[in-house]
């Protein structure tokens, strides 16, 4: 009989070989080859298994419908981030940079969720016990039912739970617990593998909700293999600029709930605080209107959020005059000033621009076209536009103006905040939306003269 021939396999992207290699040809990661020769040998004696009582298939048409069970976590923006609370049994991975606030915010979560009578474990691999009690105190999430431990073996962990008996337990982060049963450090790919089955086994017998904390790797994606997003049910993503204090919760995979869904917070000294309307973040607060300003709404998951666009427009001699954005696409920029320039008859090919937004916010859809453009021929004019305009929409190469995704709610959203006009497709060409926009600044004008007599 012939010898059966081993195959190996990538277990971060399936590429397949017929020998071991160190790095996968395909992705190029490291460790993530393995045989899998005995697993499809013992594949192939696998006989059928008679089926019989509820286990039995059955038509869609007649399976039982029932609402998910879940329970608040105290905190709304996250529980809208989660699809409306935290469903038992279910592993939820949140991830983000170093230092972005994931552990404040579990820290928080488990603050909340103890002050409503749930007993929360939660253990960090990465700081003691007095370490993060020093930040309870700081943040005011000290509670008798909420449990710490400093644990980085998976078998003591184990017995932790079987002590406490929690409702919710959180493990702070996967990437630094280790199991004995399985060779290799702490973080591999072989532990990473088996510290997030065993919490996540552990989830669906105790019927026990887990939150679990996974590292990032220099590209934002997450550490480890990617069977770890898989294996979990709920995979959020926290991130910001450690410039500013606003921080966002992302959903990128949710079986109970959509992944559309965005959680505002900001961050201050005395810990995490949500953020239910944010409407005013992004904007600034002079009564006054200034030139080179524009407003515009983005849509955030589904959350409409105001953002102010600024520009300034200043004559150079230098032969490559600078472009300088803060916030949104340098390359889309540099398109919007040839479209303003061939299309509008408005030239900044000899001044140096620069764009930027208000509050960090990070604009990279093309909904915020228009308001781009209109800054920058405010600025290029010097006539400011009125507080009560709002443009929304794309700009083509042709200088036509579309409509962006969710326009309507975003009209909606720019009239609840008392935005009178809001330019968008309706005004068909970047000529027609700048004649509607110049012909307000009239009236600006004409306020600030009786004003001054």
């Amino acid at each position: 009989m012939a010898r059966p021939q081993s195959t190996f396999r990538c277990s971060e992207c399936g590429w397949t070989t017929i020998k071991w290699v160190g790095r996968c040809g395909e992705c190029q990661s490291w460790g993530t080859v393995e045989d899998t020769s005995a697993v499809t040998a013992s594949a192939r004696g696998t006989s059928a298994v008679a089926v019989t009582g509820t286990r039995i298939a059955q038509p869609i048409t007649q399976a039982r419908v029932g609402a998910v069970p879940r329970w608040t976590s105290g905190i709304g923006e996250f529980d809208r981030v989660l699809g409306g609370g935290i469903v038992p049994g279910a592993a939820v991975l949140l991830s983000g940079e170093p230092g972005v606030g994931k552990s404040t915010l579990l820290l928080e979560v488990a603050s909340r969720a103890a002050a409503t009578g749930k007993r929360v474990l939660y253990v960090s691999a990465e700081e003691s016990v007095d370490q993060v009690r020093l930040r309870a105190e700081r943040t005011g999430a000290m509670h008798d039912e909420l449990f710490l431990a400093s644990e980085v073996d998976l078998g003591v962990i184990l017995g932790q739970i079987d002590q406490v008996q929690p409702d919710l337990l959180i493990a702070d982060s996967v990437q630094t617990i280790s199991s004995a049963s399985v060779d290799g450090i702490a973080g591999g790919t072989s532990q990473v593998r088996e510290v997030a089955s065993t919490l996540i086994r552990e989830a669906k017998q105790r019927n026990l909700p887990v939150l679990i904390v996974g590292h990032v790797t220099k590209d934002g994606s997450i550490a480890g293999p990617r069977l770890l997003e898989h294996l979990v049910d709920v995979v959020c993503h926290f991130e910001g600029d450690r410039q500013t204090a606003l921080r966002f919760v992302r959903a990128l995979k949710n079986r109970f709930g959509p992944t559309d869904e965005v959680g505002c917070f900001d961050m201050a000294g005395d810990g995490i605080h949500e953020v239910p309307d944010p409407s005013g973040l992004f904007m600034s607060r002079n009564g006054t209107p200034v030139s080179g300003t524009c407003i515009t709404v983005a849509m955030e998951g589904r959350r409409a959020l105001p953002v102010e666009v600024q520009a300034l427009v200043v004559p150079s001699s230098a032969p490559q005059p600078r472009r300088v954005v803060n916030g949104v696409d340098s390359s889309r920029v540099a398109m919007l000033l040839a479209v303003l320039e061939r299309r509008a008859g408005i030239k900044l090919s000899d001044a140096d621009v620069y764009v930027s937004t208000v509050g960090g916010m990070k604009l990279t859809e093309p909904g915020a076209d228009l308001a781009i453009v209109l800054a920058l021929a405010s600025a290029a004019r010097d006539r400011p536009y009125p507080h009560t305009l709002a443009a929304i929409g794309e700009i083509s190469l042709a200088g036509e103006i579309r409509a962006a995704t969710g326009a309507k709610q975003r009209a909606n959203e720019a009239r609840r905040l008392g935005f009178t006009t809001v330019l968008g497709a309706d005004a068909e060409h970047l000529r027609e939306a700048l004649r509607v926009a110049f012909s307000m600044t009239k009236s600006v004008r004409e306020r600030e003269l009786d004003a001054a007599f």
